[in-house]
């Protein structure tokens, strides 16, 4: 058996409604001023923030709470240098994340600015690694697809560089994830069915991944099942509790993945997507996807036969059975878009190539000759 490693430092609290119970338990880490950084105005609108709040102020070792909530749907530097400010100037000692990946993306480079005192650019454009001096962070989700919460990662777009990229580092762990189903329920259809496929998508990458483990990729294979049913069972009814419930344990589970083996190439070709187009990341990597499988597939014939099966409950042993499942899947979620339709043209694929960042050696697929650029033209259509 393939020998490995397994860190997993953050404190998961997992159950619907439990996080009033789970908040007052992390009162050793919730000292003095609390910066609570949000996405705004629809987690406001349901009262999620004020309850979060209201929790806070019960906890006597809280001394303040400030409310950060100029967070778009992909984080940008000027809103984390702004996060960033505000934390420094309210001398906030610990970060609260509340909301999607954004959120607590956001929360965590915030933690890591404010703990510093360096320039952010310094981690996100020169590798530089965060350290012990980052601020405690504590993660709540309420969508069920990025597993920010269990991950050491948080993805950042730059407007001026035109270029999305990560701080990564152990020290961006959450202290403590609070995962509540419940903040999940109201939900619209096209986000839950994209952060849904974002779910899947850490399953599938970290189970083609090389450097995933005989734990992690019972953990993909499970997820995958989940993923399979509970989805699609959202997409005829978006209030099936149980469903979402399933949904919100997938996530924290590729959580543990993305840290301990993380993805591949699908996720890194996402980002320059995203930085040109701020679409969403699981819209661009729903629009990778097909080309993906199709020069991938060779390299990682078994465990993509092995997805393809779970996925669709019958045996496949082909690219085109394996295509066909996966392409199956897509539009039943009805989110299905090419790369033309998210705005980009022919003139741009090499200009997207070039701003493709960090090791694609995790993915087998990288040893095909001019991949990134193969996989992005054939995903134009």
């Amino acid at each position: 058996m393939k020998k490995f490693d397994l860190f997993v430092p953050t404190k998961v609290y997992f159950g619907n409604k439990i996080y009033k119970e789970a908040l007052k338990k992390e009162k050793n880490t919730l000292q003095g001023k609390v910066l609570l950084v949000t996405t705004g105005r629809s987690l406001h609108r349901l009262g999620y923030v004020a309850n979060i709040v209201d929790v806070l102020h019960e906890i006597k070792e809280v001394t303040h709470v400030e409310i950060f909530d100029q967070v778009s749907a992909n984080p940008k530097l000027t809103e984390i240098q702004q996060g960033i400010e505000t934390g420094i100037k309210k001398k906030a000692s610990v970060v609260v994340g509340l909301g999607g990946g954004s959120a607590l993306d956001a929360a965590k480079a915030i933690a890591v600015g404010i703990g510093t005192a360096q320039p952010i650019e310094d981690f996100l454009f020169h590798g530089q690694i965060p350290s012990e001096k980052t601020l405690p962070i504590i993660a709540i989700p309420t969508t069920s697809g990025t597993g920010s919460e269990l991950s050491k990662g948080a993805i950042i777009t730059s407007l001026e560089k035109q270029i999305k990229t990560g701080i990564r580092g152990e020290h961006i762990y959450p202290k403590a994830a609070i995962v509540d189903p419940s903040f999940t329920i109201h939900i619209p259809y096209i986000t839950t069915m994209e952060t849904g496929f974002d779910v899947f998508a850490h399953a599938v990458e970290s189970y083609i991944s090389k450097e995933a483990t005989p734990f992690s990729d019972l953990l993909s294979e499970q997820v995958i099942h989940i993923v399979s049913t509970a989805l699609l069972r959202l997409t005829q009814n978006l209030s099936d509790s149980e469903a979402r419930e399933q949904m919100s344990y997938a996530s924290m589970l590729m959580g543990m993945n993305l840290g301990n083996v993380g993805t591949a190439l699908p996720h890194r070709l996402q980002y320059p997507i995203g930085a040109h187009t701020d679409t969403t990341h699981s819209a661009g990597l729903v629009s990778l996807y097909p080309a993906w499988v199709t020069y991938g597939y060779q390299y990682s014939a078994s465990k993509f036969n092995k997805i393809a099966t779970i996925l669709s409950g019958h045996l496949c042993s082909s690219k085109d059975e394996v295509l066909q499942s996966f392409t199956t899947f897509i539009n039943q979620l009805a989110i299905g878009k090419n790369l033309r339709q998210l705005g980009i043209s022919d003139a741009e694929i090499e200009g997207l190539a070039s701003q493709v960042t960090g090791n694609i050696s995790n993915d087998p697929a990288a040893e095909e000759s001019d991949i990134i650029r193969k996989i992005y033209t054939m995903a134009m259509n």
